[in-house]
């Protein structure tokens, strides 16, 4: 992947805050060209190594509930551009017409769904943002433009990246609709109280980066999901 000029950023950018961020990983071009190369080569052989299962989910999807098979939500990668995400769809259809956070036992999730979120199987079809260079492996996960509204100039540092599958603070928080079962307003808690402990994890990332400590964290997510590891 490129990083572009400090001269190309977004105006947003360009600050005191993101700067420091920015000359690190600026530093470390031949590395991020790695990443991409990575992404690309693995992205592709799992598409084609999982296509069963992509077919499985599709059907299964399609048969519990009314709607299409993916769910095309509106996110934010690098350099605070938007496109729409690929998960597979775990909800009813218009579902983000409420709150933009799941707790656990919502209402909204199908029964197909509940399965598809207990496995992380949801997350599989990012394998085609991957490969498309809209997403990568591992970096700051994809944030909704209402959240990353709410960013701090420093925050706006994870986005000189393109958003990731799965990050340290992912891995941290994947119990994360637990934590807001209790709240009245989960918006709020999420914005107020769980983004910026998450920033800290996705900060540090950035500031840390490195292509084998990627490989690390895609390690610590698959034992994070077998039920290793994880906020407590």
């Amino acid at each position: 992947m490129i990083l572009c000029k400090w001269e190309k950023l977004p105006e947003d950018m360009r600050t005191e805050a993101v700067r420091p961020y920015y000359d690190i990983l600026a530093k470390k071009r031949f590395s991020l060209f790695w990443k991409r190369v990575f992404d690309i080569v693995v992205s592709l052989i799992l598409l084609l190594l999982l296509s069963p299962l992509f077919l499985i989910l599709a059907i299964a999807i399609k048969l519990d509930s009314k709607g299409p098979v993916f769910y095309r939500q509106v996110r934010v990668t690098q350099y605070g551009k938007t496109f729409r995400i690929f998960k597979f769809r775990s909800m009813v259809v218009n579902a983000d017409r409420g709150s933009q956070v799941t707790v656990s036992g919502d209402a909204r999730v199908t029964r197909v769904g509940k399965f598809v979120r207990k496995c992380r199987l949801d997350e599989v079809s990012q394998l085609i943002d991957v490969l498309r260079g809209t997403m990568t492996f591992v970096g700051t996960r994809p944030e909704v433009p209402k959240y990353v509204a709410a960013y701090t100039d420093e925050m706006r540092a994870t986005l000189l990246l393109p958003a990731g599958v799965t990050s340290r603070a992912s891995i941290s928080y994947k119990d994360e609709a637990d934590l807001l079962d209790a709240s009245d307003d989960p918006d709020r808690t999420y914005v107020e109280k769980i983004l910026p402990e998450k920033m800290k994890y996705n900060l540090d990332s950035t500031r840390h980066y490195s292509f084998f400590g990627d490989i690390g964290t895609m390690f610590a997510t698959v034992f994070a999901v077998l039920g290793v590891g994880g906020k407590k």
